[in-house]
């Protein structure tokens, strides 16, 4: 019998994981995915702005706190080779797209999360599997993706609007701090992480949905219902 090898998306390691692991096995282990949320225009309008802005950039004009070095790629896809988790009959490898990597002079990399508005401390952990899994992905590529080594560096720059301005010609401003978190990079914690993720999805059957979760529930109204 060939041994499974989950596909598994940063993406889905911070809420989806966190809000229902039901979800999560549905989408992973029967590709069942809950209907895509709409991102609202604006968020999106700013992150590409600061995507775009930052670009090429020194870091010592972006943060005081990052090390010396230049943005130097934005949104690429990576994809790792198949990793092994021990105790785990099952592997996995990883797939998705980064917002930021930084060269910084010492030929090191960081990989980093551009965040709008006030990140709430609890959700930093979240966070901090995804950026955990573009390391570990850059760092063991599959045969042909994008290969990055070592990253030295994993964080968020997060950006909170503060003020409204204008000109007499008309033109308008949003204006803001940009601060930067870092994460610790612990590597034996987020393995940990993917053991727990693959005994979900090593069950024949999915976990009990969460009971706050509002799509579970949809689901299972729509199924009890005599259509």
């Amino acid at each position: 019998m060939r041994e499974q090898c989950w596909k598994l998306s940063p993406s889905d390691f911070a809420f989806l994981w966190e809000e229902c692991k039901r979800c999560f096995y549905l989408k992973v282990a029967k590709g069942f995915s809950r209907p895509r949320p709409i991102m609202p225009k604006i968020f999106t309008l700013i992150d590409s702005q600061m995507k775009s802005y930052f670009s090429g950039r020194r870091t010592e004009s972006i943060n005081a706190e990052l090390p010396k070095g230049v943005v130097h790629l934005g949104e690429k896809w990576v994809q790792s080779k198949p990793i092994s988790v021990p105790k785990r009959t099952s592997t996995c490898f990883i797939r998705g797209k980064f917002d930021t990597v930084v060269q910084f002079d010492d030929k090191s990399y960081g990989v980093i999360d551009f965040k709008t508005s006030h990140t709430k401390s609890e959700h930093i952990p979240l966070y901090s599997r995804q950026l955990h899994a573009y390391a570990l992905a850059l760092e063991n590529a599959a045969e042909g993706k994008l290969s990055l080594s070592p990253v030295s560096k994993l964080g968020l720059l997060v950006y909170e609007p503060s003020k409204f301005s204008g000109t007499e010609r008309g033109a308008l401003s949003l204006e803001g701090s940009l601060s930067w978190i870092e994460i610790v990079r612990d590597d034996t914690a987020f393995h940990h992480f993917l053991s727990e993720v693959l005994s979900v999805l090593e069950s024949p059957s999915p976990p009990d949905s969460a009971p706050k979760c509002e799509w579970c529930k949809f689901r299972d109204t729509v199924r009890d219902m005599d259509l």
